[in-house]
């Protein structure tokens, strides 16, 4: 699937506390690098700054990256570091453990760590006026995913397994100026 990654039609569906976690962090990251550049100077503050942008770029590979793109022509599952793509055709069940899976037809199963998860039952507080219970919100993103399935089981694409290339060369360069800045002092 090498179309533009928001195709028209196409879902994406992450954890809900991922663009939480990485707004934090991120206004944390930002606030301790402009209080060492503030007391310290702007040297302390390109020397502090691999450390923290290293941890801000494994929170981000961790609680915000992982997403599951669903379309038409078939899905893209993105964990951490690992991209997934598929056409409808290769896929033989889609299911819930702890979060989506899907059975490919080549034997293997892809977990998808941003995608729906199965949540706990909603306590019911009902009484005779209200209305009915909604289904949790990950049985009705499965139900919609299998009705794309279902719909679109004709796109043929390959399974293609690869990396996720700019995410290892950020790190790459993380890496190489904290190593830096350790030589430096």
């Amino acid at each position: 699937m090498t179309q533009p990654d928001r195709p028209e039609g196409a879902r994406i569906y992450r954890a809900s506390s991922g663009p939480v976690v990485m707004a934090l962090t991120s206004a944390l990251a930002l606030y301790l690098l402009g209080d060492t550049a503030v007391r310290g100077s702007l040297m302390q503050m390109l020397l502090v700054a691999p450390w923290l942008l290293l941890g801000l770029w494994i929170v981000y590979q961790v609680s915000f990256v992982s997403r599951v793109r669903v379309d038409d022509e078939g899905v893209l599952v993105q964990n951490m570091l690992r991209r997934t793509s598929f056409g409808w055709a290769r896929v033989r069940d889609i299911d819930f453990r702890w979060q989506l899976e899907f059975a490919l037809d080549d034997g293997k199963t892809v977990a998808c760590y941003g995608g729906p998860a199965r949540s706990r039952p909603t306590r019911s507080r009902m009484r005779a006026d209200d209305e009915a219970p909604k289904a949790p919100a990950g049985i009705r993103d499965l139900t919609d995913i299998r009705d794309r399935w279902e719909a679109g089981s004709a796109s043929q694409a390959p399974i293609v397994r690869s990396w996720d290339g700019p995410a290892l060369i950020a790190l790459a360069v993380f890496v190489l100026w904290a190593v830096g800045a350790v030589l430096i002092t």
